[in-house]
């Protein structure tokens, strides 16, 4: 019997264990909760004296068919030598099931945090990237979407407008807001660009560094332009983004062609990302853990800031994107 989306009030850890002995895998050490709230997440050492993380996924997300997708991905990425978490097999399968609950088992891949402001750094991501991209156009995800409007800005748009987050008083000014960023979405989004399987959520905390980067969590992976890896790493002033842009599509040049029109997606890409945020919250809200890690997502003062960062986030669409110049 599969279970709701907000399942997770009976993974007790009795429950947890009795998963992991179905799989014959023996926890030796408690069962710590890691930093997730679309899963629940678990480190732990086991008998045979190594650490492991345990991913159970939230019902109601995707498919098998789409986290086997997902799955297949990771294991392409490591038999190309890329430094990527992937889920471990056992018996011939890397997704379990047990009291309704789908799970997967990781290696625990410790590591310090990436450094974005670090430029070798930044040159290893570059690297990797282009391979994982080289890697991710071989073939298309069958069952896994491909970015664009209707997921990131209509679904969200029409959840929003049904959900009991925004004061009264600010509906009507929100809303409008809310409508004419979308228009300039529609008029700055294009489909110009070839879909490639994609990490889909790289921002910087999920890449760990030990003697390299090592990529995390491709639990968000879908189709897209390749810039979707990339534009999340950019932070700063303009004049930081262009040189932090040139270093990691020069080492990414090293493996994957990347087309610089892409470059026209940046913001765009910010402004879907922004809207999918506020309503993956609001539909998650039922999950007791929300209320817990985001109490601002209930403040008034929280949509207020909403509001001005629609028009901030408008006219930074209306701006030049960022452009490298021509190498000679």
């Amino acid at each position: 019997m599969e279970k709701n989306d907000f399942c997770f009030s009976d993974l007790t850890p009795e429950l947890l264990l009795d998963a992991l002995d179905g799989i014959e895998v023996r926890a030796e050490s408690g069962l710590l909760a890691l930093n997730s709230y679309e899963n629940r997440v678990y480190q732990f050492k086991a008998e045979d004296g190594a650490r492991y993380v345990t991913k159970f996924y939230r019902s109601g997300r995707w498919s098998d068919e789409q986290i086997a997708e997902e799955h297949q991905f990771t294991q392409e990425l490591v038999e190309a030598d890329i430094p990527v978490a992937a889920p471990i097999a056992i018996n011939g399968q890397t997704l379990h099931n047990f009291n309704g609950h789908r799970f997967a088992l990781f290696p625990s891949v410790g590591g310090r945090q990436f450094e974005v402001d670090n430029f070798d750094q930044l040159e290893w991501v570059g690297r990797y990237l282009g391979r994982i991209h080289q890697v991710g156009q071989r073939q298309a995800f069958q069952h896994r979407p491909t970015m664009g409007l209707e997921e990131y800005v209509y679904q969200p748009r029409q959840l929003l407008a049904n959900s009991p987050f925004i004061p009264d008083h600010l509906k009507a000014t929100f809303f409008a807001d809310l409508d004419t960023l979308i228009s300039v979405l529609e008029q700055y989004w294009s489909t110009d660009w070839q879909a490639i399987r994609l990490h889909g959520d790289c921002h910087p905390g999920n890449i760990l560094w030990r003697d390299g980067p090592m990529f995390v969590d491709l639990d968000d992976a879908r189709n897209g332009p390749a810039i979707q890896d990339l534009w999340m790493l950019l932070n700063g002033e303009r004049a930081d983004q262009l040189a932090q842009l040139d270093t990691l599509l020069e080492a990414y040049g090293e493996f994957a062609e990347f087309d610089q029109r892409q470059l026209q997606l940046i913001e765009p890409l910010r402004g879907l990302r922004m809207v999918h945020y506020m309503a993956w919250l609001a539909k998650r809200w039922q999950d007791p853990a929300f209320p817990r890690a985001f109490p601002w997502f209930a403040d008034a003062k929280y949509w207020e800031g909403q509001v001005l960062a629609f028009k901030e986030q408008i006219a930074s669409l209306n701006e030049a994107p960022l452009q490298l110049m021509p190498q000679w």
